[in-house]
């Protein structure tokens, strides 16, 4: 059996008999109940990892068919799932495609990256999911927003450092969704704002209205927790092309 915290497009927590590729590609692909194809993140975890889930439930329920059909799927949890798995119990991180196709993230360290502009632009996806403009890199943001003393904190954030662009040369920027078609003049004028200011954080959008995409990730998707961070390292384009090529195109990178 295997469990699966799933943190976009919804939180929840998932038991399955089918392996990360199988589970994917099923939750992408859709039933003839939901019949809808949409990218799904997931990450398997540790099962029995807390004492707050149903785990023996989930040994009693997650169980093969008479006609010898595996649990597809069984859900465990829908809310504030994030905040009570344990970091420790996480493996890999899974992305897959609307069609299906599968590309797994490794657990890895965060080893620093530095903006050449000192501005940073990231996607929170779990369990808030603003589109924020700050001066900090991706362990000093998840450290601030899951910190006790940030007034607007979370306890724990999933999000990923989105591909900082040239601004002015937006012919040549390659594919990175849509988020730089959104209030484009806003997004100017709050990094003028942060290189001007003692301010560290800007908001750009509050909503969903910028869709998450894989094109917009930049070197790695993070789970925080104060002053814990996981990262799922996100393959070179170069990497994507050699070894997950069919997975690029899908996911429209290249």
């Amino acid at each position: 059996m295997y469990f699966y915290v799933m943190i976009h497009p919804g939180e929840a927590l998932i038991a399955s008999q089918l392996d990360p590729v199988q589970f994917g590609a099923y939750m992408a692909h859709g039933t003839k109940k939901r019949g809808s194809h949409e990218e799904i993140t997931f990450i398997e975890i540790e099962g029995g990892c807390n004492d707050f889930y149903d785990w023996d439930y989930a040994n009693a329920n997650c169980v093969t068919a008479p006609d010898g059909t595996p649990k597809h799927s069984l859900y465990l949890g829908v809310y504030r799932v994030l905040e009570r798995i344990p970091m420790a119990s996480y493996k890999s991180m899974y992305l897959t495609t609307r069609d299906g196709r599968v590309l797994e993230l490794p657990k890895s360290e965060y080893a620093g990256k530095k903006e050449p502009n000192g501005v940073y632009l990231y996607k929170e996806m779990c369990p808030v999911n603003p589109l924020v403009l700050t001066i900090f890199d991706a362990k000093e943001f998840g450290s601030y927003m899951t910190s006790k003393e940030t007034h607007h904190s979370v306890p724990v954030l999933a999000y990923t450092d989105v591909k900082m662009i040239n601004l002015d040369d937006m012919e040549n920027t390659g594919h990175v969704g849509r988020v730089y078609n959104h209030n484009l003049a806003h997004l100017k004028e709050s990094i003028e704002v942060l290189k001007t200011t003692n301010k560290k954080t800007k908001t750009i959008d509050r909503s969903t209205g910028i869709a998450f995409s894989y094109q917009m990730i930049h070197t790695g998707i993070f789970i925080a927790q104060r002053d814990n961070l996981i990262m799922f390292k996100m393959p070179t384009m170069q990497e994507l092309k050699q070894n997950h090529y069919d997975w690029g195109r899908s996911a429209l990178i290249f």
